[in-house]
């Protein structure tokens, strides 16, 4: 599993009284102070920028969506568009596709990135001819991740099925991780032979493959895992144990595998891949919704240092952004909730997924409205809100 890793800038609202009272919050910002923030979001400053995003979250859908809308095709900085087109995602405002169709043809290429995970999200079929199309001439290593997922996300079309299959054997090793990465998370059984034959290849890609499978579900597999425990290098055991332990075979003792596997690398300088395969693999069955891998790395992450902390914040990480019910249950129980809190604050801080971090910052606000005043989701989001100053 593959994580991209840079800063980032997200934000809410500079004062406490906006999370106390995000109702009045959004009356209270008037349309030439959205339109004043949005000349901040590429400033220097990170304080400013932070500043600036917030005050557009906290805008009422009427005023903040025309404001991002013509931003995005008008500003005549390119990376205040792309942050533009970021927080328009956020409002959920149905006119917001039509922008990110037309965003599919920028040569803007954060705009482009940011439209096509837009469609992973969004899937239409009417979009899946442009993407497929597109393959042919995107090549960065920054926006042709977000077009792969894309198109993964529309496995339910055969021209998708198709193209991700091809795409398993050809290429370069870094964009296959990819593919194979985004066809295990869509679960695309179409692809199990194709998978299969590279999980049983020593490689790079080997432990990608093992996931993926696991993921998908099919018992099939599980004869190809048996074999691999046998034979496959010890940095690719974790990605095997959780690959059955997704396909629901003996669950619990592979888990105390990776455990274990996770404590040894921690406590031993030198195991670095035996460290990121065990954070990856508990990463990959709390993404799934075992409760239990996700407590077991924020438990091992909590007293730990770099480099071993960093692998294990960004694991955290990735279960936040793509199973966020989960990580804020789990952060609602634990007896240190700010021990976790810290882990995700510097995932945050390293991880670059701009679209998907903005769905985390939408889902989170809306359980701090939706819980009671008082209970532990309620002071749960309001902590998520607080450390990740969004």
């Amino acid at each position: 599993m593959r994580l991209a890793v840079i800063a980032l800038m997200l934000v809410l609202a500079p004062a406490v009284n906006s999370a106390q009272d995000p109702g009045t919050a959004a009356k209270d910002v008037t349309a030439e102070q959205v339109r004043a923030s949005i000349d901040k979001l590429a400033t220097l400053e990170f304080p400013v920028r932070m500043e600036a995003a917030r005050t557009i979250r906290r805008a009422a859908q009427a005023t903040a969506v025309p404001a991002l809308t013509a931003a995005v095709a008008k500003h005549q900085d390119g990376y205040v568009r792309f942050r533009a087109l970021v927080l328009l995602s956020g409002f959920n405002d149905p006119r917001t596709r039509d922008v990110m169709v037309r965003a599919l043809g920028e040569k803007n290429d954060r705009l482009r990135a940011v439209a096509y995970a837009f469609f992973e999200h969004h899937p239409d079929p009417a979009a899946l001819p442009r993407l497929i199309e597109a393959l042919a001439t995107e090549e960065s290593e920054f926006v042709r991740p977000a077009l792969t997922r894309a198109i993964a996300a529309h496995g339910k079309e055969q021209a998708a099925q198709d193209t991700m299959t091809r795409l398993v054997t050809r290429g370069q090793d870094f964009f296959r991780s990819v593919v194979i990465e985004a066809i295990g998370d869509y679960k695309g059984a179409y692809a199990f032979a194709a998978l299969t034959g590279v999980a049983k290849l020593d490689g790079p890609l080997q432990d990608d493959a093992v996931l993926a499978l696991g993921k998908i579900g099919d018992t099939r597999a599980v004869a190809t895992f048996a074999e691999l425990q046998r034979s496959a290098p010890k940095g690719t055991q974790p990605a095997i144990a959780a690959a059955i332990c997704l396909v629901g075979v003996n669950c619990g003792s592979h888990v105390g595998y990776l455990t274990e596997s996770l404590d040894f690398s921690v406590s031993q300088i030198g195991y670095q891949e035996l460290l990121r395969g065990s954070a990856t693999g508990l990463a990959a069955l709390a993404i799934a919704g075992n409760e239990e891998a996700l407590r077991t790395l924020i438990d091992r992450g909590a007293p730990s240092r770099d480099p071993a902390r960093a692998a294990i914040a960004l694991a955290i990480g990735s279960v936040a952004l793509r199973n966020t019910a989960l990580t804020m249950k789990v952060l609602e129980q634990q007896a240190k909730p700010e021990e976790g809190l810290e882990l995700l604050r510097e995932a945050f801080d390293m991880l670059e997924e701009d679209f998907i971090e903005e769905r985390f910052f939408v889902t989170v606000r809306r359980s701090y409205w939706q819980a009671k005043p008082g209970t532990a989701a309620r002071r749960t989001a309001e902590a998520l809100i607080r450390k990740l100053e969004f």
